[in-house]
């Protein structure tokens, strides 16, 4: 586990962004960035990298004022530098068409509420071990 990665965990909720950084917190992840909706998010993104410390995983709510994290998600894989960046979709409702738009709008995974720590742990080291899998695959070969 790398406890170096910069997460941002967007939420419209400030009751339930605490919760998610609390549970981050309890998986050993200290280097976590907090934003309100997608438009706020998009900024930290930014800022973050042109201070050197670029996020390195989305969590994000689905439904939030001024930007969803549909759209949120679909702007980040828009952008060529964040275009393969891990993004867990984290819902109230379990409805298939909900899942399926937030994987078609480019989410790596969703998490359904409410969730327990293993099940975020469990989830992100899966979605991290297959960005290492995916990097390793697209690397050139050496020979």
């Amino acid at each position: 586990m790398d406890t170096k990665l910069h997460f941002l965990v967007v939420n419209d909720s400030s009751m339930m962004q605490k919760v998610v950084v609390a549970l981050l917190k309890e998986l050993g992840y200290l280097k976590i960035s907090e934003a309100d909706n997608g438009e706020m998010a998009l900024r930290s993104l930014k800022t973050a990298k042109m201070i050197g410390s670029p996020v390195d995983f989305i969590i994000t709510d689905c439904s939030m004022p001024l930007m969803n994290g549909l759209k949120l998600i679909r702007a980040v894989r828009s952008q060529d530098d964040n275009g393969d960046m891990p993004i867990l979709m984290i819902t109230a409702e379990a409805k298939k068409e909900q899942i399926v738009a937030a994987i078609d709008a480019g989410a790596d995974s969703y998490l359904v509420k409410p969730f327990k720590a293993t099940s975020l742990g469990k989830k992100i080291e899966k979605l991290l071990a297959g960005r290492s899998l995916q990097n390793s695959e697209s690397a050139p070969d050496p020979r």
